[in-house]
């Protein structure tokens, strides 16, 4: 199956995963954790200044947010320039990546470093929030296991939900916001290099469409999350695991798109949402950095999930 038919399963709701996964504890996070700067709910985040993405660099150390106990933690994303999109020669590219393009993140934000787990969905509905929405686990477990069975609808729920508990700006990344922290100054197809690799990513077998139990990846279904190595930026799972929405709208390709990292939501392909990162079922292809495919807004599955991101002062 190519590329494009597979989205189209993917959007038809037809992946579902076997009964049957391996269950072990995260691994000790303390030996792949970037220094870090906590910085108190209310805080002050000191300036950051924009870094060119158009070659590897070495990012400053990491800035962590805790805006709430049950809220997701973040990490500053500092602005820069980087390409978006792949180049016609990188393995695996498909026409939706094209044309590769440069944008630039103008100023800094904020984005969680792992995506929402249902220990915080759960908080939400304790809270009064997700519309009382209980995701099934698929037998997986929840706690830090990431939140599965939500839509992208439900996503904005959690948003909405995250906004009044914190009185903070939250919301989805956008495409060009979700690409440019998951290179994290990269300019290889994963951030770690060029070639797939299940000592950095939760994904699946070469050939789709099932899990696959390799080295660190212990996991036929969904890992907890931040069990493998956060990239440069203090990000963890930007690669496999669960795919992550995005706040844009569907477009097939990057002709006439922002290049100031906004979303793109000018047209009426906003009843499909743009949705990156692969899964934990996905062949390496979908984990690039690059790849993207969409998703209709109300449909859920379970290798669905997503990250939030807020804005903070610039």
């Amino acid at each position: 199956m190519n590329k494009i038919g597979l989205v189209e399963v993917v959007i038809a709701g037809m992946i579902f995963a076997p009964q049957v996964w391996a269950q072990s504890a995260a691994p000790d996070q303390s030996a792949t954790q970037t220094p870090a700067q906590i910085v108190p709910p209310g805080g002050q985040i000191a300036s950051v200044a924009p870094t060119s993405l158009a070659t590897p660099v070495t990012p400053a150390p990491v800035q962590l947010i805790q805006d709430a106990q049950d809220a997701p933690q973040l990490v500053l994303v500092p602005a820069g320039t980087f390409a978006m999109g792949s180049p016609e020669s990188e393995p695996g590219r498909d026409i939706f990546e094209g044309p590769q393009h440069q944008v630039t993140i103008v100023h800094a934000f904020a984005l969680a470093t792992t995506p929402v787990t249902f220990e915080q969905w759960d908080a939400c509905v304790a809270g009064g929030g997700c519309n009382g929405y209980r995701p099934d686990d698929n037998g997986w477990g929840r706690g830090t296991q990431p939140v599965i069975n939500v839509s992208w609808n439900d996503a904005q729920n959690y948003v909405v939900w995250l906004r009044a508990h914190t009185g903070k700006p939250y919301r989805l990344p956008s495409e060009a916001e979700w690409e440019y922290a998951a290179r994290a100054g990269a300019t290889t197809a994963y951030w770690w290099g060029d070639a797939a690799d299940h000592d950095h990513a939760n994904y699946g077998n070469d050939s789709c469409c099932s899990g696959a139990i390799v080295g660190t990846d212990r996991w036929f279904g969904t890992a907890p999350v931040g069990s493998f190595p956060a990239n440069p930026f203090g990000l963890y799972d930007m690669n496999g695991n669960v795919m992550e929405f995005t706040a844009d709208c569907w477009h097939p390709d990057y002709s006439g798109a922002p290049v100031d990292g906004s979303a793109w939501n000018d047209d009426e392909r906003c009843g499909m949402r743009a949705v990156r990162g692969g899964a934990w079922n996905s062949t390496p292809s979908f984990i690039r950095a690059s790849d993207r495919i969409w998703i209709l807004t109300a449909m859920r599955n379970n290798i669905m999930g997503f990250r939030v991101a807020r804005d903070v002062q610039p």
